[in-house]
C-alpha cells in the first residue's frame, strides 16, 4: 500500500511539474532553440557559444515593437563587428504582413517568424517586445521587458562588458 501511494505521489509530481510554466530569467540558461531564419540560414543556440547574443521576441503588429526596430536594427549594426548577435524571432501570424514590415524597416540582422510563438514560450514570454541578453556561456545576463533604447550608451557599455 506504501508502495502504491509513493508512485501515485511521484506521478503526480512528474504530471504538475511538466505543467508548471516556464519562465527563463536573469541567471537561468538559455532555452535551447533551432531555426531556420528568413535569409536561410540555420542556427541554433549552440551556434553562439563563446559569442553574445540578443535575443529579441516581437511582432509587427506590436507598436512598442515596431517603435524599438530602428534602434535595434542600428545597434545590430554596430555591434555585429564587435562579436555581438541580434536574432529577432516575430511572433506575427501573417507571413506577408510580417515580410512587408521587414522590408519596409530595412531590417540587417536576422529574424525569423514563429506564428506559434513556441520559442518565446520556452522562455515565459507572452508579451512584446521582450529581449535576453545570453552571454558566451549561455546564460541569460539581462532579461529587458519591454521597449528599449538600443542605441543608449548605457544599454551599449552594458553589451560590450560580456564581450
Amino acid at each position: 500500500m506504501i508502495g502504491i501511494a509513493l508512485t501515485l505521489a511521484v506521478m503526480f509530481y512528474i504530471i504538475a511539474d511538466t505543467l508548471r510554466e516556464k519562465i527563463v530569467n536573469q541567471g537561468d540558461q538559455a532555452t535551447a532553440f533551432s531555426v531556420t531564419t528568413d535569409r536561410g540560414k540555420s542556427i541554433s543556440l549552440s551556434n553562439f557559444q563563446g559569442k553574445v547574443l540578443v535575443l529579441n521576441f516581437w511582432a509587427a503588429w506590436c507598436k512598442p515593437c515596431v517603435d524599438e526596430m530602428p534602434s535595434l536594427n542600428r545597434f545590430a549594426q554596430i555591434m555585429a563587428p564587435e562579436g555581438v548577435t541580434v536574432l529577432g524571432i516575430s511572433v506575427d501570424h501573417d507571413e506577408a504582413k510580417y515580410k512587408k514590415f521587414l522590408k519596409d524597416a530595412n531590417i540587417q540582422f536576422e529574424t525569423y517568424r514563429d506564428g506559434s510563438a513556441l520559442i518565446p514560450a520556452s522562455y515565459g514570454t507572452y508579451k512584446y517586445p521582450e529581449t535576453y541578453i545570453i552571454d558566451k556561456s549561455g546564460k541569460v545576463v539581462e532579461k529587458m521587458i519591454g521597449e528599449e533604447a538600443w542605441m543608449n550608451p548605457n544599454v551599449i557599455a552594458r553589451i560590450r562588458k560580456l564581450l
